[in-house]
């Protein structure tokens, strides 16, 4: 695949430091991230979702890599356990075509948050005040050029306060259909208990993950009601808002 960037001018200098991490403006894979990557996945999958929280997987991915090199993977979201409780749950070998959509203003904001979104968790900046709409552009065009990739985007937006599934925001219809890429629904039950919203640092115990079925682009709204159709066959009491 041939890129339209030209590394050596300025195209290539002046980019924001915070986006040189993502692939469509590297040449390689990048050996740092690569190894801190590892050790994360050491963490999260032999000492952290194994002894602290344990993760009860229903389903398999790699029947689902094998069919959908190109996904965005979707699921409720409740607590900062969810992004990397899905990563602990994917096999380390889909990890390289793995990225989280990360808001740049948390996940971004210090050197320490800025050096593990980037080398540990791959995140894709996205800066809820930008009015330009780059964030969007960005992931337009790497859901549109890259061959392989899973992207990890949270539908509601932000965080349930009390656990419910919330309304869905028009990003997860305008991502998926200008790309057509699929859906993969998850659903992760527990992680409102374990670490709510406003509480300092998570609860040990089990967290559930259920892989679900890839949807077609759709429209919000439609996508909306396949999924809560879905999480209602598997966990009857889960709470759902309607959309307005």
């Amino acid at each position: 695949m041939s890129w339209d960037w030209d590394y050596e001018n300025e195209q290539w200098t002046k980019l924001p430091p915070y986006l040189k991490h993502l692939p469509l403006f590297t040449r390689h894979y990048d050996l740092t991230s690569k190894f801190f990557r590892m050790l994360w996945a050491l963490f999260l999958k032999g000492l952290a979702y194994r002894f602290y929280v344990r993760i009860k997987l229903h389903g398999e991915f790699h029947t689902v890599a094998k069919n959908y090199p190109k996904l965005i993977v979707i699921s409720n979201h409740a607590s900062h356990l969810d992004a990397t409780s899905m990563a602990a749950a994917i096999p380390f070998r889909y990890w390289p075509d793995l990225y989280v959509t990360a808001a740049k203003d948390y996940f971004f904001g210090n050197p320490v948050f800025d050096f593990f979104s980037k080398h540990c968790l791959g995140a894709i900046p996205i800066d809820r005040k930008d009015k330009k709409g780059e964030a969007v552009k960005l992931i337009l065009t790497l859901l549109r050029d890259l061959p392989r990739m899973w992207m990890i985007f949270f539908p509601e937006g932000t965080r349930s306060k009390d656990g419910a599934i919330q309304e869905f925001r028009r990003g997860i219809s305008l991502f998926s259909m200008e790309t057509s890429t699929p859906i993969l629904f998850l659903y992760i039950k527990g992680n409102s208990s374990l670490w709510p919203k406003g509480q300092l640092l998570p609860s040990p115990g089990r967290l559930e993950i259920y892989i679900g079925p890839v949807c077609a682009p759709c429209e919000t709204q439609v996508i909306h009601e396949k999924y809560t159709n879905w999480v209602r066959e598997i966990d009857p009491d889960a709470e759902i808002r309607e959309p307005v």
